[in-house]
């Protein structure tokens, strides 16, 4: 059976703020437990005005409070922005108060832009060995003790949290391979060495304590209406937002328009049409066929969908869409196994 998934960027909608973003995010987390989503992760950005979940471990207690039984995660943490108890520790915290639902899964961008990286005191010249080093410091962190450590993560040591490695190149897949690790592939916006990198972690994973086999997710944008044209229309809000910020204007969400070509050159819209190339976006029929593609072509042991839809109401119908295609697509799935 597929599972899916929601990444919410939690968006703050031009001219409102963040607490009213935080207020959306806790209701369509909500939504989507009722929608049997598996899991519910959040991002961690800095200094983007459109994004309110910088304090990610902070926004996932806040969902995790408002949910009952759907997985809460980070997807992820930027892990060389921190360092490794203090990871250890919050989400030893936040598997306390809510056991077996919390997932760590961590990245090695900045997640945001040089400046705010150097005001985050991250080590801009920081090698890839030292990231490994970083996730190896936390899983220790986070295993049974052995003997009398002299440091140790309270709450956090035995708490064995599921780690996963997120990313959009082959390092990630290749160190979560190496590592026995879950790993989540960040197609949504970076599309580029999604079958490579899928390719590579499954030929080279090495089973490990916490996974025997390969597990892979992979992510998408899903703007889903009741006709192409207003699927169309929903999904300008996240064209302006990429746009925005490949110009290096980042700002809030914007409101949806009925035309992009007064927005953006053809330069443009080649590079943001490029980025969201495994997005799914029209009427019923036409994101089903998308839908459909994305999971044959990756084989994915999970999909998890993305969407800045500008009004709630409207992201909340794409995500119910998108739960009932994939339930007709494991219900189909179930048929052939049985015939």
């Amino acid at each position: 059976m597929l599972r899916y998934s929601l990444l919410d960027l939690c968006p703050v909608n031009a001219g409102e703020h963040p607490s009213d973003a935080l207020r959306n995010t806790l209701e369509l987390a909500r939504h989507a437990e009722k929608l049997g989503y598996h899991r519910y992760w959040l991002a961690e950005h800095h200094n983007m005005p459109g994004i309110a979940s910088a304090a990610t471990s902070v926004v996932m207690a806040h969902v995790a409070a408002g949910t009952k039984t759907i997985r809460v995660g980070s997807g992820g943490v930027m892990l060389p922005n921190h360092a490794p108890l203090v990871i250890a520790e919050q989400f030893g915290t936040l598997d306390a108060l809510h056991p077996g639902r919390i997932d760590l899964g961590i990245g090695r961008a900045p997640g945001t832009d040089q400046r705010t990286a150097a005001a985050l005191r991250r080590d801009m010249h920081g090698s890839e060995e030292r990231f490994i080093q970083d996730v190896l410091q936390v899983q220790a962190f986070l295993a049974p003790l052995e003997g009398n450590p002299p440091i140790r993560a309270v709450p956090g040591y035995g708490s064995q949290v599921p780690m996963w490695l997120l990313g959009s190149s082959l390092f990630s897949a290749d160190l979560a391979a190496r590592l026995g690790l879950p790993f989540a592939f960040a197609s949504h916006f970076a599309p580029d060495m999604l079958m490579d990198a899928l390719t590579l972690y499954r030929h080279r994973f090495e089973p490990s304590e916490q996974l025997d086999k390969p597990y892979a997710i992979a992510a998408m944008g899903f703007f889903a209406a009741d006709t192409d044209e207003e699927g169309e229309y929903l999904a300008t809000s996240m064209q302006q937002q990429f746009l925005n910020l490949r110009r290096g204007t980042p700002g809030q969400l914007p409101k949806p328009v009925r035309d992009m070509s007064e927005i953006w050159n053809r330069v443009e819209k080649a590079g943001v049409d490029h980025a969201m190339r495994y997005a799914a976006i029209g009427g019923h029929d036409t994101v089903r066929k998308k839908l459909r593609e994305f999971a044959y072509m990756t084989n994915a042991d999970e999909i998890m969908v993305t969407a800045n839809i500008f009004d709630q109401a409207a992201r909340q119908k794409s995500f119910s869409i998108a739960a009932e295609l994939f339930a007709e697509m494991n219900a189909q799935s179930s048929d052939k196994d049985c015939a």
